[in-house]
């Protein structure tokens, strides 16, 4: 039998729903150090069981106040109940019960500390209104401890039970993407539409950009309790400290080609032609870099095949250019693919718009991770991929020749101190 959430736990997590968010820039993320010890992890614990119920109570209470009945589509529903349990989980799990030498410990910061806190700067994807307060009373991702490795056992086996629920938490939110897409099909399908209008995608651009913030702290913190004992001198938790842009570039247009020639049937892919320095890297998350390449090389790619038809020998080359500016990094990646028309273009950042003329059904035991259709055909690759870029302070920007082709800009912030984009 499925999990139904009480009216007691809908009461509390509109309580929590009363609270705003607390925002963590990725300069924050790595301040951990090179080890983390059993006490920071504590202390990021605490953190996170109360964070995280107060994102999780703010979707759970969108999904349930949707238009036009789509809160009501059963892919939805089943939503809202796996963020409503892992609220549950969350708000129900124990503390350890601490002395208060330790408790005295945890709560004030050290004497001595190289660890100087940055500060959040304005993240220029959000509005104003969104921003969290940074006032003395709000809570902070990272706090500084004294540490001499001596903390009482029960800190430790709190760690890896904390871990452990993230671990479960995350594996019942994997197909989150492609449930809320099946809810969309029901919902166009019973009300008989073809688009989606600008309501709903203003909810799931919040939703999902949420979602990358919610999956961004839980992977954050399973992989640093991982690392407490060994890791990689580059990594501080699923963030790079040197993300190298042509390795994670040249690995993108790898996959993508394959994908182009599996789909079409081709013996060789349109060819892509990388200018990048070869030492250029910068703090960021390599597997959201991965993402927003390999889904706007997938596009180039299908457009420049359409255009010239897969019996053509030769195809134009795509070109991939990578600059480095103070505060941007920035990637170009220029197509002959035709190009889309004008009127069009906003419609390509809309969820479930695709040039694809029939959208593939999605099989509903279908639970991938992350939503990678196979070449096209979902309308979901360029949205998403923007919501990834803006996350740490970017953007995705296109511009469009049509009977040319495309030109797409992602700029990569590469300060790292802008503060997430809450919703």
């Amino acid at each position: 039998m499925a999990w139904k959430p009480s009216e007691p736990l809908m009461k509390r997590i509109g309580h929590y729903a009363s609270f705003p968010p607390t925002g963590v820039s990725l300069r924050q993320m790595v301040q951990f150090g090179e080890k983390p010890s059993t006490g920071t992890l504590f202390r990021a614990s605490q953190f996170l069981s109360e964070e995280l119920p107060v994102r999780l109570a703010h979707r759970v209470e969108e999904l349930d106040k949707l238009p036009d009945g789509l809160g009501e589509m059963p892919s939805i529903r089943k939503v809202r109940d796996w963020y409503a349990q892992s609220f549950e989980e969350l708000t129900e799990m124990k503390k350890p019960d601490l002395d208060k030498n330790t408790r005295d410990r945890l709560l004030n910061p050290p004497k001595k500390t190289n660890n100087k806190l940055a500060s959040n700067v304005r993240n220029p994807s959000m509005s104003k209104a969104n921003e969290n307060g940074g006032g003395l009373n709000s809570k902070r991702y990272f706090a500084a401890i004294d540490d001499y490795n001596d903390w009482p056992p029960e800190l430790s086996e709190h760690n890896k039970k904390f871990s452990r629920m993230l671990e479960n938490i995350k594996r019942r939110h994997d197909p989150v993407v492609t449930q809320v897409a099946m809810g969309i099909n029901e919902y166009k399908r019973k009300r008989q539409r073809m688009q989606i209008d600008s309501s709903i995608q203003s909810f799931l651009d919040r939703f999902y950009m949420s979602r990358i913030g919610i999956r961004m702290l839980i992977g954050q913190h399973i992989a640093l309790t991982t690392q407490s004992n060994h890791r990689h001198p580059n990594y501080v938790g699923i963030i790079c400290t040197k993300t190298n842009v042509r390795e994670l570039a040249e690995e993108a247009i790898e996959n993508a080609r394959f994908v182009c020639e599996d789909h079409f049937g081709l013996f060789d892919a349109p060819k892509v032609q990388l200018f990048c320095p070869q030492d250029l890297n910068f703090m960021y998350v390599p597997g959201h870099l991965s993402h927003m390449l390999f889904e706007t090389l997938k596009n180039s790619l299908r457009a420049v095949v359409e255009r010239h038809g897969a019996e053509k020998e030769d195809f134009p080359v795509t070109k991939v250019v990578v600059a480095e500016g103070k505060e941007d990094i920035t990637i170009k990646i220029s197509d002959e693919g035709g190009g889309i028309p004008r009127s069009a273009i906003p419609l390509v950042w809309t969820y479930m718009y695709t040039t694809v003329d029939a959208t593939p059904e999605l099989d509903p035991g279908f639970n991938a991770s992350d939503f990678k259709a196979p070449m096209a055909g979902f309308g979901y690759g360029l949205p998403i991929s923007r919501l990834y870029a803006r996350y740490f302070g970017g953007d995705l920007k296109l511009i469009s020749m049509e009977g040319y082709g495309t030109d797409v800009y992602l700029h990569l912030n590469r300060l790292s101190s802008s503060s997430e984009p809450l919703q």
